[in-house]
């Protein structure tokens, strides 16, 4: 059987090029007799998987048997933890080794970087369903089965894999993409949006009117916006406002499996986590941090900067720059506070118990 390869092969980089790109300084030489033009990384790994002609990184001091012993060509790690090099390693020195790892994991694997068409084609491929009154700038491609509805428009450079449904009326930047099986309806996409497989924009929000005669849907006129460089990820729904917009801010980036209701509004920059959800009409400033399973209430407030801890449940307003967790969150000292006291007060009754036992 073939070895199926789902990424194109890198084209080697030079460790001149690994410097530039890594914004790291060189330490440790090439092994002696080996010019700095001789040495190149073909791919990146880990510590403990990297080869020859890999690049690898070295953070943490937990990691420290790996970095011993690695077969990397190049590693990228801290002055500081730079002395336990393996002999025949070029080190390199950054401030930041994961973030100058990354960087050139980026130049080396740029089609990673987001959905890439399906059919692997450049254009309208056959079996595109694309209505007559939509615009497309030249350059966009539509895989088959995709469905771009009346009076899309499109801008340069966007894709629409395989299956993707874009509805009446919808407006994508330039260099965005939506993935495979995605649903854009009521939107209006950014520039360099990142939409990834299976995700669902601009759906009705869950609004109804209780009554004695049963629940009255409510209309949702409102929609989506999402600014600039926002990445949606797999499985994630957003719906689309009620009355007024449903908002994600430049640069925000949101994991998969994440719900966020109508009429929210989320700042700048923000990051949400995996199976979290937002309650319609909560607004969220620039920078906000939410962990993996974290849900908050509606109509709530949370300040810019303000980190909340996995599996919270935030029912009240959050102020700027703060770090809340628990059910119903709080600040993390008290939190942690409260989860100490249980457990003396737990242990206590046990030794009581244990006493009352053994008389």
């Amino acid at each position: 059987m073939s070895d199926p390869r789902f990424f194109p092969l890198p084209k080697a980089l030079s460790l001149a090029e690994v410097i530039a790109l890594s914004g790291a300084r060189l330490k440790a030489a090439p092994p002696e007799g080996t010019p700095p033009e001789g040495v190149s990384v073909h791919g990146v790994s880990t510590l403990a998987d990297a080869g020859p002609t890999d690049l690898a990184f070295f953070d943490a001091q937990r990691y420290l048997p790996e970095f011993k012993a690695t077969r990397a060509a190049v590693c990228i790690t801290t002055e500081k933890l730079s002395h336990d090099a393996p002999e025949g390693v070029v080190v390199l020195i950054s401030p930041r080794p994961a973030h100058a790892f990354v960087a050139v994991s980026r130049a080396l694997f740029p089609s990673s970087l987001r959905p890439q068409p399906v059919f692997e084609h450049h254009g309208i491929a056959p079996g595109a369903f694309i209505h007559p009154t939509a615009q497309l700038e030249d350059g966009v491609t539509v895989d088959p089965g995709a469905v771009v509805g009346p009076h899309v428009e499109i801008g340069a450079g966007s894709v629409i894999c395989a299956n993707a449904v874009v509805g009446p009326h919808v407006r994508i930047g330039r260099d965005s993409v939506v993935g495979a099986g995605a649903t854009v309806l009521h939107a209006l996409v950014g520039n360099r949006v990142i939409i990834h497989p299976g995700v669902r924009i601009g759906q009705d929000g869950f609004g109804f009117q209780p009554g004695p005669g049963g629940h009255l849907k409510v209309p949702q006129i409102g929609r989506v916006v999402l600014q600039d460089d926002v990445e949606i990820g797999a499985g994630t729904t957003i719906d689309r406002g009620a009355l007024r917009d449903t908002v994600i801010g430049e640069g925000t980036k949101i994991d998969n499996l994440v719900q966020i209701a109508h009429n929210v509004v989320i700042g700048r920059h923000c990051i949400i986590v995996s199976q979290t959800g937002i309650s319609g009409s909560a607004t969220l400033g620039d920078y906000v941090m939410l962990g993996g399973q974290v849900g908050v209430i509606g109509h709530v407030t949370i300040g810019d900067a303000a980190q909340i801890a996995a599996t919270s449940n935030v029912k009240d307003d959050v102020p700027p720059g703060v770090r809340w967790g628990g059910s119903p969150a709080k600040p993390v000292r008290d939190w942690f506070r409260e989860i100490a006291t249980l457990k003396r007060l737990a242990e206590a009754g046990g030794r009581r118990a244990g006493e009352g036992a053994s008389e």
